[in-house]
């Protein structure tokens, strides 16, 4: 139910904030949204053949692209929508499978998607976008035994540099964050003729290891290039991460201040605000506030990250903000998810509520300086 009222909010295609009153124009005149000409061709969709599996499945692909790019979860709504004569088949056609997968795990819903890409791959054993899905999933999970298995599966089937990025991603996390970093760096030099979005992505796996292993020349360097790219919201977020870490937020308002509409890139923005001691913090905390009441009204806990760092930092409500880390934790263990759990626990002068993490820590071997620093101030 909650996923159906989540599809539902987004299909709506806009959001009123928690306790607002809706704006009801007084004439059809009245303009309530420019839509760019990029986006235009980007409205929910209306299918004149809803049984088009070639015309449904390109433009599913354009949303989900489009979500990636804008870090607007309206467009993967949208994609759902067009895939709709298949979604809910048992065994629907395999892209429609890739492309629900796809779409689940944005969601988190990473029991639904390795199941869709299960089947994916009972099918075609040698799909390279299923694998890269399937050890994208495994490695947020921290399950990253079977995430390089499913890396290893791309030999023969992909370039050199979309292997190497995806074992790379995972041996960083997992003991070997040095050896990582040079194997995609040396791959990414051999490689001049791989494609903007594959370079995109090992620029950005390149300067998060350098940002964990504290080398902020080579972490900026990386993150630059990636912009050059063409950067989408997570290299975004992981650059103005980086640079909170390195207290620059001056620079982190300059490069944020015209993505508002991504709830995680205004977090970012307000987090470096609240450095400057900018008048802008008030609004866009209260705003942030907003946004996170309409995701639990409509059931959807994919921003539990974003809502337990805004909770720490700007609302200073560590006890809150460690329940919602623990919460964010269970589903996701990334580097930032670890972080969390941590810092909310020793603001909360709560050190035995990070042991479990602190074991899972020493068991995984990450290499991060700011979260093995936190580690042993709690002990571990």
């Amino acid at each position: 139910v909650m996923h159906q009222i989540f599809w539902a909010f987004l299909l709506t295609g806009f959001m009123i904030p928690v306790g607002a009153t809706p704006y009801i124009p007084k004439n059809d005149a009245v303009v309530l949204e420019r839509i760019p000409k990029t986006r235009q061709s980007l409205r929910p969709p209306v299918l004149q053949q809803p049984t088009d599996l070639k015309g449904a499945v390109d433009r599913a692909r354009i949303y989900i692209e489009q979500s990636r790019v804008a870090g607007d979860p309206r467009f993967l709504g949208y994609a759902q929508a067009v895939l709709a004569p298949w979604w809910s088949q048992p065994q629907p056609p395999l892209e429609v499978l890739i492309l629900r997968a796809t779409i689940r795990q944005s969601n988190h819903d990473f029991k639904g998607a390795l199941q869709d890409l299960e089947l994916v791959l009972k099918a075609e054993p040698n799909n390279v976008q299923a694998w890269i899905t399937k050890a994208t999933i495994l490695t947020v999970q921290g399950e990253y035994t079977q995430a390089k298995q499913s890396c290893a599966r791309l030999w023969q089937n992909t370039t050199e540099l979309v292997t190497a990025t995806c074992i790379g991603t995972v041996g960083s996390l997992n003991g070997q964050a040095l050896q990582s970093f040079k194997l995609i760096e040396r791959v990414l030099k051999q490689s001049p003729q791989a494609s903007a979005g594959e370079k995109l992505w090992a620029v950005t796996v390149l300067g998060e290891i350098a940002h964990r292993l504290d080398r902020p020349i080579e972490a900026e360097r990386y993150f630059k290039q990636g912009i050059t790219l063409g950067a989408d919201t997570y290299l975004l977020g992981a650059y103005a991460d980086f640079l909170l870490d390195q207290k620059r937020p001056q620079e982190v308002v300059r490069l944020l201040q015209k993505d508002i509409q991504t709830d995680g890139l205004l977090l970012r923005l307000t987090l470096a605000e609240q450095m400057l001691k900018s008048p802008n913090v008030k609004a866009h905390t209260k705003d942030l506030k907003a946004r996170f009441a309409a995701s639990k009204q409509r059931g959807d806990n994919i921003h539990q990250r974003e809502e337990a760092r805004f909770t720490l930092h700007l609302l200073r409500d560590p006890q809150q903000a460690l329940t919602l880390a623990q919460s964010n934790w269970q589903i996701q263990r990334e580097p930032a998810d670890l972080r969390l759990v941590l810092e909310a626990a020793l603001a909360a002068k709560e050190k035995v509520q990070a042991r479990p993490v602190l074991t899972w820590l020493a068991t995984n071997q990450l290499e991060d300086v700011r979260i093995n620093r936190l580690a042993k101030q709690l002990g571990g």
